[in-house]
């Protein structure tokens, strides 16, 4: 009897000392060692048998039992019982439940204690991996601290305690070698369940990861005072990060840089050397691309909000400071901003405004019948094309030195004549195409937009609804250094990819490729889907 109670409390021990080295519930051991037993015990009775073992979590006694469904023709001795037995034992029994009848413990030959092992083991390294998921899966977004376990074909493996979790080759910083036993910080940018068990994916190239060790050195970031409303980063050579106080008296930018630059300098020295360009944030688009630029100067920002693009003319001496090294200033800017800024010099600036006061003066010219002064005056007031004229009030007409009411009367009755001019060739042109009458329907398109779709041979719903967004706005695709850009059949008429995609996803509605509901159900989130820079 002291041997069988020495061997229950050894099962207890050892549940408790695997809990403790795994960091996970002592249950869990207990559950996996109590499936290990009923596996042995099939093994022992048959396979087929319905064995449930148990063991007292205090006392380490086993119990088992095999479970016997109540039929009323037995088909198999090992899972089934009559109906006159089951109530000879439980009078309430009746046909579909289940009984328990108790079975001798029994001793463990080496095969099944080799399954046993391997059962427990399974079952507590399931139990660890869950633990590992649950432990990380909050922490996306969190730096953590890690050595460097070892390194695989580029790939660093980094230690994190209760877990292992590894910086891909591309989330690395350029010019950075590890070796094992070196301590790392990095940024949890993704948690994955997967079947060889929780992957946790680090970077340390990722804007975020800059974001919050500006948390960690500025303590007015961390308590909120101190925003940091984007980050755009070139990883290992230069950032910029866009900065907010929500307290006038608060200077952002000298707050982030510390006294004598300590604090900013701490960053800088945890990224290997990266130089950081710290910008005041500003709701107003136009001054934050100013600010975001520097140190160039700018002398003039021309903004189209439509169309997600900013005109910066900057001095013909500053231009390559602007640009900065094979782009970086620009690029930088542009991903900080959320534009698309296009960069010229006062001298280009000057002849291309030219240009545009020239073509639009010939358009008036031809299409109005007018002569250079008139048409040179409808420019200057900021008329660009003809409907514009066409639908405007004739009182603001009026409104502009030199033109009487009858003189604006005219220039609308001339503007129309003309706008009802181009759409009969505009339509003649789309019927000469081939292009369905359903396109010419559709809202969101023109004649002038019809027509382009059909040069390019999107002639009918079903043509435009197996479009991509692209498509229709163009798309830029890298080679090397260079880029290379391919026009969308829309591009010049300034269509967003959002009107785009609506247009598109209209389009497949009415060829009935998609329903209502299919529209309003949520998308679901791609497996992965690079976080972006803006906090």
């Amino acid at each position: 009897m002291n041997a069988i109670s020495a061997n229950r409390l050894e099962l207890i021990q050892i549940a408790d000392a695997v809990a403790r080295e795994k960091s996970i519930d002592k249950s869990l051991v207990i559950e996996a060692m109590e499936d290990a037993l009923a596996r042995a015990a099939r093994s022992r009775y048959g396979h087929e048998t319905n064995v449930k073992a148990e063991i007292n979590p205090k006392t380490g006694e086993t119990k088992l039992w095999r479970l016997l469904e109540v039929v009323e023709i037995i088909e198999n001795d090992s899972t089934h019982i009559t109906l006159a037995e089951a109530l000879r034992k439980n009078p309430e029994a009746k046909i579909g439940d289940f009984m328990s009848e108790p079975l001798p413990p029994i001793e463990f030959g080496r095969v099944a204690a080799m399954s046993a092992k391997q059962v427990i083991t399974q079952k507590v390294r399931d139990a660890e991996r869950d633990r590992q998921y649950e432990d990380f899966k909050d922490r996306i977004g969190e730096i953590v601290n890690g050595i460097v376990k070892r390194v695989e074909y580029g790939h660093v493996i980094v230690d994190l305690g209760k877990a292992e979790a590894v910086i891909r080759r591309d989330q690395q910083l350029p010019r950075e070698a590890y070796r094992n036993g070196d301590r790392v910080r990095a940024f949890v940018m993704d948690v994955r369940r997967e079947a060889r068990g929780p992957q946790i994916f680090l970077s340390r190239s990722h804007p975020q990861f800059m974001a919050k060790l500006f948390e960690q050195e500025v303590p007015e970031v961390y308590d909120g005072v101190i925003t940091i409303k984007a980050v755009a980063r070139d990883p290992g050579s230069r950032a910029k990060i866009g900065v907010h106080s929500k307290d006038s008296s608060v200077d952002p930018v000298g707050a982030c840089v510390g006294m004598r630059g300590s604090r900013v300098q701490a960053v800088v020295n945890e990224l290997g050397g990266e130089k950081i360009d710290i910008v005041p944030w500003s709701p107003d688009p136009a001054t934050f691309v100013v600010n975001a630029l520097a140190p160039a100067e700018v002398t003039k920002v021309v903004l189209d909000e439509e169309s997600d693009r900013i005109e910066v003319v900057v001095p013909d001496e500053q231009l390559s400071l602007a640009i900065g090294r094979r782009g970086q200033n620009v690029r930088l800017a542009a991903q900080l901003s959320g534009f698309e800024i296009d960069i010229m010099t006062e001298k280009e600036e000057s002849e291309k405004r030219q240009a545009e006061f020239k073509t639009r003066s010939e358009l008036f010219m031809q299409a109005l019948d007018v002569d250079d002064m008139m048409a040179g005056l409808l420019v200057s007031e900021g008329f660009a094309k003809i409907e514009e004229i066409a639908l405007i009030d004739v009182e603001e007409l009026t409104s502009i030195d030199g033109l009487d009411e009858e003189t604006a009367q005219e220039l609308q009755a001339r503007a129309n004549d003309y706008l009802e001019e181009e759409a009969k060739k505009l339509d003649a042109r789309r019927r000469e195409l081939g292009v369905d009458d359903a396109l010419v329907d559709m809202e969101g398109l023109d004649l002038k937009m019809v027509v382009a779709l059909g040069e390019n041979g999107v002639k009918s719903i079903e043509d435009l609804a197996g479009c991509a967004t692209d498509d229709l706005t163009g798309w830029t695709e890298r080679a090397g250094e260079e880029k290379k850009h391919f026009d969308g059949m829309l591009e010049s008429f300034k269509i967003s990819a959002a009107d785009a995609e609506d247009l598109i996803m209209r389009a497949r509605l009415a060829a009935g490729w998609v329903t209502e509901e299919d529209l309003k159900k949520p998308e679901a989130p791609a497996e992965e889907q690079a976080p972006a820079g803006t906090v």
